[in-house]
């Protein structure tokens, strides 16, 4: 049975837990696919597609026939993404509030979005005030669902496995939070279906029920 009777680090997930980001990058996969000729993208698109950082991401939208332009499309992608982080993007329900209630405990985001775009989303949307860390893809050798980026948070926060729960929408951050020893809640309202998210420790539907869950009820 899973405690967090010494919780001390609540690590969260960023696009799909945090906030929906998937209109800009939907804008910026469009933009940067306009030269090239084709169809343009729906968010629902993207949604199936976005989880594995932005290099990924544009792989997987051009497919194997068109690595020649991934470069090209790449760059076009980040520059224009980094300028229009938050046309649209915004905190998901509840998420300020959550993050006031649960100011005792060590706060980080990991986000195989790159860093330095990852800090730059929480600075504008005001939000980066609640978190000790952010990592992002390039900030350790292995990302999500590699463990190397939880286990990076632990050791930087001096946390023991035991004492840290991780929150995201994907399997990603599941195997991710299991491979470094960490509790795992998976939130149902993201990116990612229920069935994918069947092997985390707890699944909550919105965030407001993170407090419930590690014992904050009486902030409810």
């Amino acid at each position: 049975m899973v405690s967090f009777k010494h919780l001390k680090l609540i690590i969260f997930d960023l696009d799909g837990t945090l906030v929906d980001s998937s209109r800009d990058i939907t804008n910026a996969l469009n933009h940067a696919i306009e030269p090239y000729g084709f169809e343009p993208l729906a968010i629902e698109d993207t949604i199936k597609m976005v989880g594995e950082g932005l290099t990924r991401l544009v792989e997987k939208m051009l497919g194997e026939n068109n690595a020649a332009i991934k470069d090209d499309v790449l760059d076009r992608f980040i520059k224009y993404y980094s300028e229009h982080l938050t046309d649209f993007t915004e905190p998901y329900p509840g998420i300020r509030e959550t993050l006031e209630k649960i100011g005792r405990y060590k706060k980080a985001v990991i986000s195989n979005k790159r860093e330095y775009l990852s800090k730059k989303l929480l600075e504008e949307l005001g939000l980066m005030r609640f978190f000790d860390i952010v990592l992002g893809s390039d900030s350790v050798s292995e990302k999500k669902p590699s463990s190397a980026p939880v286990k990076k948070v632990l050791e930087i926060l001096k946390i023991e496995p035991n004492e840290a729960v991780i929150v995201g929408d994907s399997d990603f951050d599941i195997q991710a939070g299991k491979g470094a020893g960490v509790s795992t809640v998976a939130v149902t309202y993201g990116y990612r279906s229920k069935e994918l998210l069947k092997n985390a420790d707890f699944l909550i539907d919105n965030i407001n029920q993170l407090l419930t869950l590690i014992g904050e009820k009486k902030h409810v």
